[in-house]
């Protein structure tokens, strides 16, 4: 259906836009810490679709042209287990959907209640759901594409795609709909049910002013800011160059664990976040255009109370990891120090700040993620929901692999933080 085409590359002209997860900084990253990489020029065909003409490589992502002709940009990821019996290839936040569908905001005002579908007399109307044949084959076949070029232990190539729904439901139903093509098709295209990334999260707009930014918080976030300033709790930011960095990352870890205890999580080595910020800040002073990653630190009286760590690129700001004391809650230093990083965010020059992980639900006051819902949809962002990991197996092994990763998750995020009463 395509005539995919790969070719590996050694060089990246992404090295600080789109998903931070593709970017050679990032992959490089990882390849310290017990992945390795591969990177692609993918080429394709794809039908028309009212877009310009051209083989358009200054995106990173699928997108469509007035020729037949497309051309993208991959990285894929590897990681090896059972002392390197077997191996799993990743490929993260790619492909986006093949056609661009019709603004959401477009389909509201053509068919709510008072709406005039007019608007859209004569033009395609283009969604997710009426995509799922084309994308559930373009991972198929893009999986038999990359396959000959990936270890011969790899198992499984695993997507999380970049296409993300304004709520669960018509995430639920895009997946369905996936499933079933994937059935009636033979495709072998399985949805994973442990998620790598986090598929729920809330973007902050960034184009917006401060002012408005603030405007589209709950009241109650303002009013808590305002309360963290006035009670004298200050935000430290350091990069990978600071000189005192080392006893702040170590005072990051401290945090990290007391979260931890406290709410049933598990962590990175600190050499893991001390290696992540340091080769931000060396790569930068060699004059490449990469990420850059902060540690925030609030304190107040001289105690260090909670902290941050963030990524900014070109496109999105991300908060990638946090942690509390147990002292000194009821001063609001969360609220502040995202505030903090938002205005910095915003100030270097990036498109949204993401929450980066959130339960899909939580309103409820019952629900058992109910504060961590609140705590990150109150900054007034905009939820989206992303299908998760889909996987193309690839040797038979892959099913046991699959049902004890399955029985993994189930015991860390189950049966531990029921014993330990959370």
């Amino acid at each position: 259906m395509f005539n995919i085409q790969i070719r590996k590359i050694e060089k990246s002209s992404h090295e600080n836009d789109g998903t931070f997860l593709q970017t050679p900084f990032w992959c490089e990253f990882k390849a310290r810490h017990g992945w390795t990489y591969r990177r692609f020029e993918i080429e394709y065909n794809l039908p028309p679709l009212n877009a310009e003409e051209g083989c358009d490589k200054s995106k990173s992502a699928v997108v469509s042209t007035g020729s037949t002709t497309v051309c993208s940009e991959v990285a894929v990821l590897n990681r090896s287990f059972a002392k390197g019996i077997f191996s799993i290839a990743y490929i993260p936040l790619f492909p986006k959907l093949p056609y661009e569908c019709t603004p959401e905001e477009l389909l509201d005002k053509a068919f709510d209640d008072e709406g005039d579908a007019s608007a859209l007399a004569g033009q395609e109307i283009i969604t997710p759901e009426t995509q799922t044949i084309e994308f559930a084959h373009f991972l198929s076949e893009l999986a038999t594409a990359l396959k000959p070029e990936l270890p011969s232990n790899t198992i499984a190539i695993r997507f999380d795609p970049d296409v993300s729904f304004s709520t669960p439901e018509d995430r639920d139903l895009f997946n369905y709909g996936m499933k079933m093509v994937s059935y009636a098709d033979r495709l072998k295209l399985r949805k994973n049910s442990v998620d790598i990334q986090p598929p729920d999260s809330t973007l902050v707009d960034l184009t917006d002013t401060e002012e408005e930014i603030l405007d589209k918080m709950h009241s109650k976030w303002r009013y808590n800011i305002r309360l963290s300033e006035r009670k004298g709790v200050t935000i430290h930011r350091y990069l990978g160059n600071d000189i005192n960095l080392s006893e702040k990352i170590d005072k990051f870890y401290e945090l990290t664990k007391i979260t931890n205890a406290r709410d049933g999580n598990a962590s990175h080595a600190k050499a893991y976040y001390a290696d992540l910020i340091k080769s931000s800040a060396e790569k930068i002073s060699k004059g490449r255009d990469v990420p850059v990653i902060s540690l925030y630190i609030a304190e107040h009286e001289g105690e260090e109370i909670a902290s941050i760590m963030t990524l900014f690129s070109h496109d999105e700001a991300i908060y990638l990891y946090g942690a509390s004391s147990n002292n000194k809650r009821n001063l609001m230093p969360n609220h502040l120090l995202q505030w903090t990083a938002i205005k910095d965010a915003k100030a270097y020059g990036s498109k949204y700040y993401d929450m980066y992980g959130m339960p899909p639900e939580g309103k409820d006051e019952n629900h058992p993620m109910h504060g961590l819902y609140m705590f990150k949809a109150n900054f007034g962002g905009k939820n989206i929901h992303r299908t998760g990991s889909w996987d193309i197996p690839l040797k038979a092994i892959y099913r046991p692999y699959s049902a004890a990763e399955k029985l993994r998750a189930f015991w860390h995020k189950k049966v531990i933080k029921k014993l330990k009463g959370r």
